[in-house]
């Protein structure tokens, strides 16, 4: 009998563990798309795709510089978060209030305050790191190329549908799905 909290994995089920993958590649592509569109080729085939594992390979993170960051932006960012945490109080404290036509009071009260905070907290944190930092970013973990593996009982027949769908025209996959 194994538990919930065993460390053996069952099939079908992701392990609760970072573990390596296992599998033979049936398949080795550029972007995350063509690989996600391989699988989904299997799956149309009714081939069993629990048996398959899409691996990033050579992972790289991509900081894409969204804009630069001015007093101006950054306080009002600060306020504008701000409010709508302090609107979200004002209206839960709305809610429980029990006096008779004073259910706008906490909301406004609620709005101040949070702006209030919002603008303090953006102003020292943007003031503490004295310029080190004037950008706004975005970051995104990528890999090099995306390898579809397949366990061994299971990798001839999925590399033999994928040279199929390798030599179909790009086109000809999306327009059967329409």
């Amino acid at each position: 009998m194994t538990s919930s909290f065993s460390g053996q994995n069952r099939p079908g089920v992701p392990p609760r563990l970072p573990t390596p993958p296992t599998g033979w590649p049936i398949g080795s592509y550029g972007t995350y798309e063509e690989a996600q569109r391989a699988v989904d080729f299997l799956a149309d085939d009714d081939f069993p795709v629990q048996e398959v594992t899409i691996v990033g390979v050579d992972l790289m993170l991509v900081e894409r510089v969204t804009g630069r960051l001015t007093w101006g932006r950054v306080l009002g960012t600060g306020a504008a978060s701000g409010a709508w945490f302090g609107l979200f109080v004002g209206v839960l404290l709305s809610l429980f209030n029990t006096s008779p036509g004073a259910s706008l009071g906490p909301i406004v009260a609620g709005l101040g305050v949070g702006v209030a905070f919002g603008l303090i907290f953006a102003a020292v944190g943007y003031g503490s790191a004295r310029g080190k930092r004037d950008f706004q970013s975005a970051s995104q973990l990528v890999a090099g190329r995306y390898d579809v593996l397949c366990q061994p009982r299971s990798a001839e027949r999925g590399r033999d549908l994928l040279a199929k769908l390798a030599m179909r025209p790009s086109d000809a996959g999306k327009a059967g799905k329409d």
